[in-house]
């Protein structure tokens, strides 16, 4: 990767603020475009161009070919509520000089092995798109569906990525020259939903919304969510490692019950409700003798 493309994506940009976009409706793809940006350069009206374009190129392919699954009166690159396909993605950001490219795809291997080295990834599953992205040598997660972005260790950044590739999620490898700098003193920087933080303001988000879900979802899920969101790393050893994807999982089903108990405590638990039914059944046995 050249010099040029790790300044673009790593180096320091924006005076060192994060740009997120909360999510506004059935918006995810474009506020995973201007993550991916790190500004607010793409409108739904600028997809949903896009996406006409590729329909219309589209049709011009397939005049005259019948087949039984291409419907020409309807859009193949946007859906009724909004949802916006890859492709649109990729038109999007080619604008801009970069690459859309599956990870699963040869030439991303590198990005598998070491997805640190890299810049951005696009993440999709059925209709939600967001955003993983190093800003200013740090990773993010740009999730629109959070408050404001997570930072993510360089360690952390490989397992999370696994764990939803074990979800189901679609990976997408972004490179090429990546904007430098928006500006945002235009009139055109700001388009409603987003918003630009300095990294200490978004970790105090995240922690504020962190602390007021504890008491919805109940202690032993958010301990699990603090473990992921906050712990150090660097502290997590080789054996460890599948407790940390266990938790992983946790935080990515939302929408699971309440977890009433920790990792590793089931076989104490089953011990100690053995002993119970054992001194149950002495009890029972001594009072049917007295009898």
């Amino acid at each position: 990767m050249s010099s040029n493309t790790e300044a673009g994506g790593g180096g320091s940009s924006n005076g060192g603020l994060l740009y997120h976009e909360v999510q506004e409706s059935k918006l995810c793809a474009v506020h995973c475009v201007n993550t991916v940006l790190q500004g607010p350069f793409f409108s739904e009206f600028d997809l949903a161009a896009l996406a006409s374009d590729l329909d219309r190129t589209e049709r011009q392919m397939m005049l005259g070919a019948v087949t039984g699954d291409f419907l020409p009166e309807q859009s193949h690159n946007v859906s009724l509520d909004g949802d916006f396909s890859i492709q649109v993605l990729q038109k999007a950001l080619e604008v801009w000089d970069l690459q859309v490219i599956p990870l699963e795809s040869p030439v991303a291997e590198p990005a598998q092995i070491d997805p640190e080295k890299e810049n951005a990834f696009i993440c999709h599953l059925q209709d939600h798109w967001f955003c993983i992205r190093k800003v200013n040598g740090e990773w993010y997660n740009f999730d629109s569906l959070y408050p404001a972005p997570e930072h993510l260790s360089k360690f952390y950044l490989s397992a999370y990525l696994d764990s939803l590739k074990g979800f189901g999620w679609s990976i997408f490898l972004v490179r090429g020259n990546f904007p430098k700098e928006c500006p945002m003193t235009s009139s055109e920087a700001s388009n409603g939903f987003g918003q630009w933080l300095l990294p200490e303001d978004a970790e105090r988000i995240t922690k504020s919304c962190s602390s007021a879900s504890r008491t919805q979802k109940g202690n032993g899920q958010q301990q699990l969510s603090d473990f992921i969101q906050y712990g150090d790393a660097q502290m997590l050893l080789d054996d460890e490692d599948e407790d940390l994807k266990a938790a992983i999982a946790a935080s990515l089903m939302e929408s699971s019950p309440a977890i009433e108990t920790q990792p590793g405590s089931s076989k104490n638990e089953n011990k100690e409700n053995e002993e119970k039914k054992e001194s149950e059944n002495e009890n029972k046995v001594s009072e049917e003798k007295k009898e």
